[in-house]
């Protein structure tokens, strides 16, 4: 279910089918060394992921990590969303790409259209 659309991408809630993905972005190198390993290691641990994380947040809070893909092609890059932290009064932004997506004004597109008020 598309959540937001900007001018070159669409962010959309998480599934058990965006796994494979998933696997994927936690165990690239800049995820690890910028984030943390997670211990994805299998399909099922990103699916795990997923039910844990983004699914369990959108039911409990309404918001979370969406996928978020170029819109020409619905080429999946990274999430982008927002989180609520355990350590953290306020609710707080979040993002990560795949290396092929980064530098390139992605992120700041994306959260720009969250308009939050301090």
């Amino acid at each position: 279910m598309k959540v937001l659309e900007t001018e070159r991408l669409i962010l959309r809630l998480q599934t058990i089918e965006d796994a494979a993905f998933i696997l994927e972005l936690l165990n690239d190198p800049s995820w690890v060394s910028y984030i943390g390993d997670r211990g994805v290691r299998t399909i099922d641990d990103a699916r795990n992921y997923i039910l844990k994380g983004a699914l369990d947040m959108y039911a409990r809070l309404g918001f979370g990590f969406y996928m978020t893909e170029l819109k020409d092609g619905g080429i999946p890059m990274g999430i982008c969303g927002l989180v609520k932290r355990d350590f953290l009064e306020d609710v707080d932004i979040g993002f990560a790409f795949l290396p092929d997506f980064t530098g390139k004004g992605y992120a700041v597109e994306a959260a720009s259209r969250y308009n939050l008020k301090a």
